[in-house]
């Protein structure tokens, strides 16, 4: 029972660690994400983890493949993953006071090809940040490739006033939905 995940990110990796999960095989899908039009934050996180469980899963058919995709919304506008330091910028700045949502869709796809997928939401809202708080945190670079321009499991773990919903779906992956997902198309540690 072979176990790939398709997804470079170390943060999925830690995530299934933590609850004893390893999986044999790291292979990303190589995709294009940008949002299709007036697809919803939901459904373009639905949509390429779905893509991205199908990709991997036609060069590795002997195996469990699992796929996640994390997008963070204020509204219906989805934020980037932040490349540089004025879109982390304009991202801290739009979240700052503010309300926002954050889906992870999981998509596990089975050696026999059935497939099922999950979407976790999360709500968050972050405090007022100060100019100076958002410059220090810029300064960290701990923005970089992250959706919507934080980490929470990082220094911005600071700037969340509330969370409603799966902290591990805003890290990158819920964990209560990877574990039954897995278990319910059959794969077994």
């Amino acid at each position: 029972m072979r176990l790939v995940l398709a997804s470079a990110s170390p943060r999925r990796l830690e995530l299934l660690a933590q609850i004893g999960v390893r999986p044999d095989e790291v292979d990303p899908a190589d995709l294009v994400e940008a949002p299709g039009p007036k697809e919803t934050p939901r459904l373009h996180a639905q949509r390429l983890a779905r893509e991205k469980a199908a990709a991997v899963a036609a060069r590795q058919p002997d195996a469990y493949v699992l796929a996640a995709d994390t997008v963070v919304a204020v509204g219906r506008r989805i934020l980037p993953k932040a490349e540089t330091v004025d879109e982390a910028r304009r991202c801290l700045e739009l979240l700052s006071g503010r309300a926002h949502r954050v889906d992870t869709a999981v998509a596990v796809v089975a050696p026999d090809g059935r497939r099922a997928e999950r979407l976790s939401e999360t709500r968050l809202h972050v405090k007022r940040l100060s100019p100076t708080e958002i410059d220090a945190y810029l300064e960290s670079g701990e923005w970089r490739g992250k959706a919507g321009g934080y980490a929470i499991q990082g220094r911005a773990g600071a700037f969340i006033i509330d969370l409603s919903g799966s902290y591990s779906a805003v890290v990158g992956l819920p964990l209560y939905e990877t574990v039954c997902l897995l278990q319910g198309l059959g794969w077994r540690p």
